[in-house]
């Protein structure tokens, strides 16, 4: 029984936090926003002004969303799964790109 009431207890809490606007989706989704910073894509939100990408921080955000992969693994819903598999699929291809750009032999 005490089992049963710790989970309908961490439902609450979990309801009550995705009540007042802090949901697992827009979690992920601003760990990504600042990943898209890194990468140079969109202004910095403080400055407004798009910097250079910096790929090691781009990476540390995508290392920490695919933590976040594993250590959820079987308590996402299928929605909250599916965003995360997107979101780092997207920025893996990203990193790739990113990588390309900056390895070039002959610079233009």
């Amino acid at each position: 029984m005490a089992d049963h009431e710790n989970t309908h207890d961490h439902d609450d809490a979990l309801h009550q936090h995705e009540a007042e606007g802090i949901s697992f989706a827009a979690f992920v989704l601003s760990l990504a926003h600042t990943a898209a910073v890194h990468f140079g894509d969109i202004p910095d939100p403080t400055s407004g002004q798009t910097s250079e990408a910096n790929l090691p921080a781009a990476q540390q955000m995508i290392d920490i969303l695919s933590l976040i992969e594993i250590k959820t693994r079987g308590n996402l819903t299928v929605e909250e799964r599916q965003l995360l598999e997107q979101i780092l699929f997207e920025l893996r291809m990203r990193f790739v790109e990113a990588e390309k750009t900056q390895s070039r032999i002959i610079t233009p």
